[in-house]
C-alpha cells in the first residue's frame, strides 16, 4: 500500500489557462473505476487554482455529474469560465479520458456577504457518538471493501454493508490515512463521498451502486489546529424509484461544526 499523501495524488498538473493534466494513480479503485472523491478532488484543485489567478474567492458550491468511470492512467482537466464576477465567479471542469466527459463540475465561488441582522446560522445539531479514540477501525479488505478504502480509517457507529441493518442511516467517524497538509475543499469533497451508501447496510448480498450525481454545500473550515483528527459522518437515505436513490449527508469537525452538506444520487448498476 502506497503512502504516497493524498493531497498529492489529486493535485493535476496546470498546462495552461484552462488546461490541467492528472495521473490518476493506481490503487484506488472503487469496482472499475477511481474512488468518485478522488477524482473530484482533483477537480476542485484545479478549479481553485484557475480561480486563484482571477480573484481572491472561496468555493461555496459544487455540482458535479458523474458520467463514467475514471480509470488510472492520464486525464485531462478542461476549465471553462461561466462567469467571471467581482462578489462571485462561476466555472465548469470537465474530465476528459479517451475523448470521453467522465466526470463534469460546476463550482460557485464567492466573497463573504454582509449579512447585519441575519447572522450565521443552522437548525442542524451536531451527531453524538463516542470519541474516535473509543472506537475500532474497521476491518475494511478488498474484495468485500472497494480497494480505495486501504487508503482510508472508517469509525461507523452503524450498521456495516451487507448486514441486514434495520434502517437507511449511517454515523461514524472517517479520515483519509495519508491526507498531506492540505484539509481545504478538496479534502472535505473527498471525504464527503467515503462513505458507502446506506442502502447497502440493509442489504444481505452484495448489490453494485454508482453515484451519478453529487451536490456539496461548503460551510465551515477545518480546524487546522487539530491536522490528525477525523471528521464526522452522518447520512440519510431518503427517497427511491425506478433504481435511483437519494441520500443526504453530513460532514461535521470533531469539534462539532458543520463542514458541508452533501446529497447524492446513486443508481443500481445490476
Amino acid at each position: 500500500m502506497s503512502a504516497t499523501a493524498f493531497e498529492n495524488l489529486s493535485t493535476p498538473v496546470r498546462q495552461d489557462r484552462d488546461t490541467f493534466v492528472w495521473q490518476v494513480p493506481e490503487g484506488w479503485q472503487q469496482g472499475r473505476g477511481v474512488f468518485g472523491g478522488l477524482v473530484l478532488a482533483a477537480l476542485v484543485r484545479a478549479m481553485e487554482e484557475a480561480v486563484e489567478s482571477e480573484s481572491p474567492l472561496k468555493l461555496r458550491t459544487i455540482t458535479a455529474t458523474l458520467c463514467g468511470a475514471t480509470v488510472p492512467g492520464e486525464a485531462t482537466i478542461e476549465i471553462e469560465f461561466l462567469r467571471l464576477g467581482s462578489n462571485t465567479t462561476t466555472l465548469a471542469a470537465k474530465l476528459v479520458q479517451g475523448g470521453e466527459v467522465r466526470t463534469h463540475i460546476v463550482g460557485l465561488f464567492g466573497k463573504d456577504r454582509e449579512v447585519g441582522e441575519l447572522g450565521d446560522w443552522k437548525t442542524l445539531k451536531a451527531p453524538e457518538l463516542p470519541w474516535h479514540e473509543e472506537l475500532p477501525i474497521a476491518p475494511m479488505k478488498p474484495p468485500l471493501a472497494p480497494m480505495f478504502t486501504q487508503f482510508m480509517n472508517f469509525q461507523p457507529t452503524s450498521h456495516f454493508p451487507f448486514s441486514g441493518g434495520d434502517e437507511l442511516k449511517s454515523l461514524g467517524w472517517v479520515r483519509v490515512k495519508h491526507p498531506g497538509k492540505d484539509r481545504g475543499a478538496a479534502y472535505i469533497a473527498a471525504h464527503a463521498d467515503a462513505w458507502w451508501p446506506t442502502m447497502l447496510a440493509t442489504l444481505d448480498s452484495f448489490r453494485p451502486l454508482a453515484t451519478v450525481t453529487f451536490t456539496l454545500e461548503f460551510f465551515e473550515d477545518f480546524d487546522m489546529e487539530n491536522l490528525d483528527a477525523p471528521m464526522i459522518h452522518r447520512a440519510e437515505a431518503v427517497a427511491s424509484r425506478g433504481g435511483y436513490f437519494a441520500e443526504f449527508r453530513e460532514l461535521w469537525s470533531a469539534d462539532g461544526r458543520l463542514l458541508a452538506l452533501n446529497q447524492q444520487t446513486f443508481c443500481v448498476i445490476k
